[in-house]
């Protein structure tokens, strides 16, 4: 009788840090959020002012805020299927969709677009989250 008992307790203990450590794999695997990645695509009517009077001053304000820069075209696009864009491809990471929101939203960024607009058309801007690390 009492081999059972030991059995018994044996299995609810093993049950009871089972579930405490599953636990503990969902706190840490909730703490691992995907990226989020924001893409923007770009027509450049003046290169030289562009770089002049918006690119040297966007890419710190991007940074400050969080992002991170991962591809800047400026030269050529090689097409593998279909026709290349033909315009520049920006493609920053950020933690979150609010954070890129934020940062795209904010008072300095919306001014600062204004000078790249007098020397770009901005196509098309958009998110895709990305796979969790």
């Amino acid at each position: 009788m009492q081999v059972s008992y030991g059995y018994g307790l044996a299995m609810l203990a093993g049950a009871a840090l089972g579930a405490a450590a599953m636990g503990g794999v969902g706190a840490l695997h909730a703490q691992s959020k995907s990226p989020v990645y924001a893409v923007t695509e770009i027509e450049i009517m003046n290169p030289d002012a562009y770089a002049r009077e918006f690119l040297a001053k966007v890419g710190p304000l991007n940074t400050a805020a969080g992002g991170r820069p991962l591809i800047r075209t400026s030269g050529s696009i090689t097409s593998i299927e279909g026709e290349p864009p033909k315009t520049r491809i920006t493609v920053s990471a950020w933690d979150s969709v609010e954070k890129y929101r934020a940062w795209y939203n904010s008072a300095q960024y919306r001014e600062l677009r204004k000078v790249g607009e007098k020397y770009a058309r901005y196509i098309r801007s958009y998110t895709v989250e990305g796979v969790a690390p």
